[in-house]
């Protein structure tokens, strides 16, 4: 075997993609369909909750075209991350909806399962023997905030997956993996250099974003040679060029020429871009440079409170040019008024058209927006007392009185209506560590089941 095609129809599970540029991609003959289906972008909450970020629907109707063009093809499907942020509720979240379309469209499949959450107990037997150490910008962890996470995953290597596709599975859902390596894991078992199909593995994970124009819902082939990849879009309208494919290689990344993961890191220093053609751009000399101790990174989220937000806009120049003071003396009143819950909320202050994106972080000081979106938000301990913390905090800016209001109504424009928005648990991570492990396989247990074999509930725990 001289090359390898590897097909990425999208950048997320759910995102959802062209079918002309997947059927493209299928023409091209692949000997594998591989998926990304989650990232810890959209925040701490989906992994704290158990809940999905994406759509059951959407995730239902990619699936569905995967499966069924790997049933055509003979090919394996591999998805990692199943259901957003890859614990165990999110792995049979996603089993559920493979058992549907099963159940639905009658195909035949081997399945396997790869879960990735782990028990506190066995994240504090590592703390006490030494072996989990802080990522930055995260701090030392006790066993205290180590029980405190609802949900603890660890991301994956390329083994777990080897081991699956070693088993004959036809599709492949994987708990929190590394996202390089449902891309790279079937070439480096048919003895493909590691560095290189794991840097492909990098772009392929976002799909047609590395293209020009990018986007996250179109299709990206991969074809890995012996010493090369070639990244060619499905999609006629976009081409990927040196400059598109190499500042993707930048993407997420602390150090340019480094990309850490799972046993050690890929080496670019002699990596090197070449376009050849209008639309395809070949790589060369990535390398990968195994670590001494094989280590994971795990993933905690904890829950911190109920949040409840209101939205408001102003357009008074006069409140506009003060708007700094105006919230610090409501944030003080308010303060005030529940001075016996003090320790048990916060209060927050986003100004979009001031600094609403950037926060301290933004350096343009002065004010030239006409008008000001203000988002109030408040965090406590109960959504009770998050209610009646925001609405006292609303009501309070509303009819404020600040030096040269002129009018004597309220100064705020509220879009909704409630104007009080109860939006929730609100979970923060509280781990973001590496431990190091004897075994890749060890936290990573592949289980098989066929069509028949599939838990009634869809639940493997």
């Amino acid at each position: 075997m001289d090359k390898i095609k590897v097909l990425s129809p999208t950048a997320i599970l759910g995102y959802g993609f062209p079918v002309e540029s997947f059927e493209r991609g299928l023409d091209r003959k692949p000997d594998v369909i591989a998926v990304d289906g989650g990232s810890t972008d959209p925040g701490p909450y989906y992994l704290g909750s158990g809940l999905s970020f994406t759509d059951r629907n959407a995730v239902k109707r990619d699936l569905h075209l995967m499966i069924e063009a790997g049933q055509k093809l003979n090919i394996p499907v591999l998805v990692g991350t199943a259901g957003g942020s890859g614990a165990s509720a999110h792995l049979n979240w996603c089993l559920d909806i493979v058992k549907e379309i099963i159940n639905e469209e009658g195909f035949k499949l081997k399945i396997a399962t790869i879960g990735a959450e782990i028990d506190r107990e066995e994240v504090k037997n590592r703390l006490r023997e030494g072996k989990l150490s802080p990522l930055y910008p995260a701090e030392e962890v006790n066993e205290e905030e180590i029980d405190r996470a609802t949900r603890i995953v660890g991301q994956m290597g390329i083994e777990p997956i080897i081991e699956a596709l070693k088993g004959g599975a036809d599709l492949i859902l994987a708990g929190r993996a590394y996202d390089p390596t449902v891309f790279a894991a079937y070439p480096i078992l048919k003895g493909f250099e590691r560095g290189l199909a794991l840097h492909m593995g990098k772009i392929l994970e976002c799909a047609s974003i590395a293209a020009d124009p990018g986007s996250g819902s179109d299709c990206m082939l991969g074809i890995l040679g012996q010493d090369h990849f070639i990244l060619e879009p499905l999609n006629p309208e976009r081409r990927c060029t040196v400059t598109s494919v190499s500042a993707h290689t930048l993407y997420e990344k602390s150090n340019p020429y480094k990309l850490y993961g799972p046993g050690g890191v890929i080496d670019l220093t002699e990596t090197e871009f070449e376009q050849i053609d209008e639309r395809r751009v070949k790589v060369t000399g990535s390398k990968f440079i195994p670590d001494e101790d094989y280590t994971i990174k795990l993933e905690g989220a904890k829950l911190v409170g109920y949040r409840t937000i209101s939205i408001a806009g102003t357009r008074d120049p006069i409140m506009i040019r003060q708007i700094d003071d105006i919230l610090k003396e409501v944030k003080r009143i308010v303060n005030e008024s529940f001075s016996e819950d003090r320790e048990k909320y916060n209060i927050y202050f986003r100004v979009y058209g001031k600094n609403g994106v950037m926060g301290k972080l933004e350096p343009v000081q002065e004010i030239t927006a006409h008008e000001l979106g203000i988002v109030i938000e408040v965090i406590a301990d109960t959504q009770k007392r998050a209610n009646s913390i925001c609405s006292f905090t609303r009501s309070t800016l509303l009819h404020y009185g600040y030096p040269g209001r002129v009018a004597t109504a309220g100064n705020l424009a509220f879009p909704y209506s409630p104007s009080d928005i109860k939006a929730g648990e609100v979970y923060e991570f509280n781990l973001h560590h590496l431990v190091q492990v004897d075994d890749p396989l060890e936290y990573f247990p592949v289980r098989f089941m066929t069509e028949d074999t599939i838990p009634e509930d869809g639940r493997l725990t």
